[in-house]
């Protein structure tokens, strides 16, 4: 049987770890996912270490190597990790000291694991925000161009659920856009506060080494080294700030998700889902079941629970560091997970999205949808908004008793309830005249919903 791996901070300890103490402590489980980082880390810091004569630009050369050969080892698998070593910056720097020798132990200094870790996760955020900007705009892009496509779709517009008036599909498409467009930002403006290094604060108060964070700092593409080394180690602000951005972006995938759960129903039949984004029923052979978006739905809760759980984990921390931001990459490393996931699944589901356009017309007709457009009617011809309010809601109850809406009504009928209704007025009571008269900046007109695709594009190349 092999002798335990010797823990780099051991000699304190006359005895041995217990076995449970050793797997309850160790992250190497999860924390191998920040290897990558975690080496792009240590040979910034060992260049940064020959530079100022901490070390000879041989041994810095050796550690250089002796990393790189390290990553080749994990990306092709050959890399055992060892939950004895505890985490990921010890494993990689175990194995150093067995390639190169006693100069791998020189690599550590001027530094902390407390500082490594923080360097290391916000080096691995930064690039999963990268990636989740670049598949935030891919979606949106899409968006786009359906919005294009259905800018004249007409369709119920909904509050409360209950027809309120016409809208076109492209108008709504484009209403989901904006949503996302709010969320990229907010990604875009975490990325800021995640580029800031930690790296050279140490355990807590800084180094006595002469260290040169600034050339560090562009080494690994930051902005700019940390202020104040106590915050570096134990902030996990930035963590925090992430998570809550990609709650926010799920709860409008969420939204997103449940109309088209409604919308692909049979009761409102608006739209179909392509097959290949749908499963089946293991009893009812008639179902087709939208068992992605509804995963999209429930997601949400996931993301929002690990919100939660890392506003509680730093609630009642001391500074500096703690064992307990152990705890934080769980929950951050399974929301960027799950973000990835999600956007991958709503771009699949959009370019085989299948309009039922008529059922949407029949639907906006069916529902008083230009009870409205009556109503400024009689306004542009002199009556309070009020009175012309009273006047249309009187006629809608004349129609939910006679089964018509009110573009089914003679003139006659209609000049019953107020004098000011002339022969003009069925041009206003059609589906095509309530959404092209909304035609300014922001309105359901086709022409306006083109207009704002076309801005919405020109956003999306410039940023």
């Amino acid at each position: 049987m092999s002798a335990a791996p010797r823990k780099p901070w051991g000699g304190r300890f006359a005895e041995p770890t217990n076995a449970f103490v050793e797997r309850f402590t160790a992250s190497v489980g999860l924390d191998q996912r920040l290897a990558h980082h975690d080496i792009m880390g240590s040979i910034a810091h060992a260049r940064m270490l020959a530079r100022v004569g901490v070390l000879t630009d041989a041994e810095a050369g050796a550690i250089v190597a002796g990393l790189e050969g390290i990553e080749t080892d994990i990306v092709e698998g050959r890399f055992t990790w060892q939950v004895a070593l505890e985490d990921v910056h010890m494993n990689i720097e175990s194995a150093l000291v067995q390639r190169i020798g006693e100069v791998g132990k020189k690599l550590h200094t001027a530094r902390s694991r407390n500082d490594q870790v923080a360097t290391d996760v916000r080096l691995w955020l930064r690039d999963e925000i990268d990636a989740i900007d670049g598949q935030l705009r891919e979606t949106m892009a899409a968006l786009i161009e359906r919005a294009e496509r259905e800018a004249g779709t007409l369709m119920p517009g909904f509050t409360h659920l209950q027809t309120a008036q016409p809208i076109t599909f492209g108008h709504h498409l484009l209403a989901w856009f904006e949503m996302l467009a709010r969320d990229r930002e907010r990604f875009q403006d975490c990325r800021r506060r995640v580029n800031v290094m930690p790296l050279g604060a140490a355990a807590l108060a800084g180094t006595s080494f002469p260290i040169d964070r600034i050339y560090t700092a562009q080494l690994l593409g930051f902005d700019r080294p940390t202020e104040n080394s106590l915050d570096a180690v134990s902030d996990r602000d930035f963590a925090i700030e992430f998570v809550a951005a990609a709650a926010l972006l799920m709860t409008h995938f969420s939204r997103m998700a449940e109309e088209l759960v409604l919308w692909s129903s049979v009761q409102f039949g608006f739209i179909s889902l392509a097959d290949t984004w749908c499963t089946g029923s293991s009893i009812m052979p008639q179902k087709k079941n939208p068992d992605v978006p509804e995963l999209l739905r429930g997601k949400t809760g996931r993301v929002n629970g690990h919100l939660v759980a890392l506003l509680t984990l730093m609630k009642a921390q001391p500074l500096a560091y703690n064992k307990d931001n152990q705890e934080d990459k769980e929950p951050l490393f399974d929301t960027v997970d799950t973000v990835r996931d999600s956007l991958t699944a709503f771009a699949g589901m959009l370019p085989g999205l299948i309009v039922h356009a008529e059922r949407m017309r029949e639907s906006a007709r069916a529902g008083f949808a230009t009870a409205t457009d009556l109503a400024d009617y009689l306004v542009r011809h002199g009556l309070p908004f009020r009175d012309a309010h009273e006047v249309v809601g009187q006629a809608v109850r004349r129609g939910v008793e006679t089964g018509r809406d009110l573009a089914a009504f003679t003139l006659d009928e209609l000049r019953s309830f107020s004098p000011l209704i002339g022969e003009d007025v069925f041009a206003v009571l059609t589906l095509e005249g309530s959404v092209n008269a909304r035609d300014h900046l922001g309105g359901t007109a086709p022409r306006q919903v083109r207009a704002a695709a076309a801005r919405a594009r020109a956003r999306l190349d410039n940023t």
